[in-house]
């Protein structure tokens, strides 16, 4: 149960009451945004929350027990405050927003009803949807190792232990033009298609510096190169903007050894058994010496 502000809890017994909803948003850049369903702009607890997004929130639940409560907010998507590009770009992934029981006569009166966390954002028509997981939704989620065929470990960090500045597995490009969700860029050439599926782009230089993206799909084409991201849309940059890219890696054994020599440090299980072994028989063509099945 809310604890409400004694004061609050006076107000909210009066016949009549002026209150209203206040949602602060954290992103995970440290950037605080604040919106009101009220009709006028306020200021409560340190952060100022403007009414100007038309935001409104469904039925909100809290129950006992580890279930995962959820509520949606709805807005308009406003350039001032949050912009459509922003949301693709995963700037918006993973904030905080905590919901707050105000009293716009006097914003001293206010009640923390609950914090929660964007999981999923859908948009049309000019407005968005946010779905607010609690605290609960990370228990549903996978924490530690599992067991599996594939790695579990990121390439390049300390239990890949594979050095991402070896020749041939960094390289330096310049953006050509967007299509989409695809950069044609150059610089690239030297490169066979695919080498960098699954490694990551980080933007260098513009308003997008830092910003990192996975690579869904590296072709090469007389043309040139060309990289197609796992987001929907790429930023809006101009051309001859520097980037890095990254080999990519499929998390399988037989791409850790073949293509980084990294056999040593694979993190996952590869001669684990799996449904094809547990419905599999003999038949005359297989080889059974006992060796490993994965090399």
């Amino acid at each position: 149960m809310t604890a409400l502000n004694p004061d609050l809890a006076l107000h909210l017994e009066q016949d009549v009451t002026t209150i209203c909803h206040c949602w602060r948003l954290v992103r995970r850049d440290g950037t605080t945004m604040g919106f009101t369903d009220h009709d006028r702009a306020l200021t409560c607890d340190g952060t100022a929350f403007a009414p100007d997004t038309g935001l409104t929130a469904s039925e909100a639940r809290s129950s006992l027990g580890l279930g995962i409560d959820t509520v949606d907010v709805e807005g308009a998507l406003s350039a001032f405050d949050i912009d459509e590009a922003d949301i693709v770009g995963g700037k918006f992934d993973g904030a905080r927003v905590e919901t707050l029981l105000v009293n716009w006569r006097n914003p001293l009166q206010f009640t923390a009803l609950r914090s929660a966390v964007i999981g999923k954002i859908t948009r049309s028509d000019g407005r968005f949807v946010a779905e607010l997981e609690s605290p609960q939704a990370a228990l549903d989620q996978i924490n530690g190792r599992t067991l599996r065929r594939f790695c579990d470990a990121e390439l390049g960090d300390a239990r890949c232990g594979f050095d991402l500045t070896t020749p041939g597995f960094r390289a330096e490009a310049q953006l050509v033009s967007v299509e989409g969700n695809r950069l044609h860029v150059s610089g690239l050439d030297g490169y066979e298609q695919g080498w960098f599926d699954g490694g990551v782009v980080t933007w260098v230089a513009g308003p997008e510096a830092g910003r990192r993206d996975r690579v869904a799909a590296h072709r090469a084409g007389q043309q040139g190169a060309s990289l197609t991201l796992w987001r929907e849309t790429a930023p809006e940059t101009v051309a001859g903007t520097a980037i890095v890219v990254t080999a990519g890696c499929d998390k399988r054994f037989s791409t850790c050894k073949a293509k980084f020599s990294n056999s040593v440090n694979f993190q996952g299980f590869p001669h684990l058994p799996g449904d094809d072994a547990a419905y599999g028989y003999v038949t005359e063509s297989q080889v059974h010496d006992g060796g490993p099945l994965v090399e």
